[in-house]
């Protein structure tokens, strides 16, 4: 149960010192990047299951990459 916290509070540590790291570095993280995008990628996903239950399990052709690490981290 320690190691569990102490590991914790490291994570915090480490995510926090990062977090400032960026900032010195000149780039930003946005905040609201999967608040916004959470209506596409839901979209995405039922047009997903709509095909997978028309054509088949076997010629489904899914394309369900949701996250854009290039939108998240952003340089000012």
């Amino acid at each position: 149960m320690f190691s569990l916290l102490k590991l914790i509070i490291w994570m915090a540590g480490i995510l926090t010192v990062a977090y400032f790291v960026l900032g010195y570095f000149g780039y930003t993280l946005n905040m609201n990047y999967f608040t916004m995008s959470k209506e596409a990628c839901q979209e995405k996903l039922k047009t997903c299951a709509s095909n997978a239950m028309h054509q088949g399990i076997d010629n489904a052709q899914c394309e369900v990459n949701c996250v854009d690490p290039n939108l998240i981290i952003k340089k000012k």
